[in-house]
């Protein structure tokens, strides 16, 4: 499966992102209304046309970072938000990100990513994150689609990936969800492990 950068940016073009809500995700504007530290390092990955990047930026969180294949994805976001550092918006593939964050959300880019790199999206947002980073975000918690994106799972599934490297703080059914995604997400808060497995 090459979910490559052709294929991500034809996606966004021709508007076929079901996945897009429009909006920020209810239980991701909750856990950002908390947040009281405006100099957090923020990153979203796979962020698509980042309604998340748009809200943290908006609330005065000038640190946030957004990395994605598609270049229509990230000129969205700017089309949007035009004082948005351009410098923050990173074309890119995660997997070759050379940046450290205090924080990196979860929206959506998990599921998308081919399921046979799972494991090493844990291992790299742990290697990305500072001492005590966080990843937060949510999880499909159902049987969704196998042959593309996006891809499903379960709870026991993701912490078999999380936990060699992370300790898991929270990783529950989401009480806010919207309606067609209700009883189907899991809100996590995960937190870099002090020492490190050997995996």
């Amino acid at each position: 499966m090459d979910l490559n950068a052709d294929f991500w940016d034809n996606r966004y073009q021709s508007n076929d992102i079901g996945w897009d809500l429009g909006t920020i995700s209810p239980p991701l504007q909750a856990y950002f209304d908390q947040l009281t530290n405006l100099d957090l390092k923020i990153l979203i990955p796979g962020g698509g046309n980042s309604y998340e990047a748009e809200y943290l930026y908006n609330k005065g969180f000038k640190n946030v970072f957004v990395v994605d294949l598609s270049k229509t994805a990230l000129d969205n976001l700017k089309t949007r938000v035009s004082d948005f550092p351009s410098s923050n918006l990173i074309l890119d593939n995660f997997f070759d990100l050379d940046m450290t964050f205090d924080l990196i959300i979860e929206q959506t880019f998990f599921c998308a990513i081919d399921p046979s790199l799972r494991s090493a999206y844990a291992k790299k947002a742990s290697e990305i994150l500072n001492t005590k980073g966080k990843v937060v975000g949510l999880l499909f918690d159902a049987t969704l689609n196998t042959t593309h994106p996006p891809f499903g799972g379960s709870k026991t599934e993701y912490l078999g990936y999380f936990t060699p490297y992370f300790d898991i703080k929270i990783m529950e059914y989401t009480y806010n969800s919207i309606k067609p995604r209700a009883g189907r997400e899991l809100f996590f808060v995960i937190q870099k492990k002090a020492k490190q497995a050997k995996v």
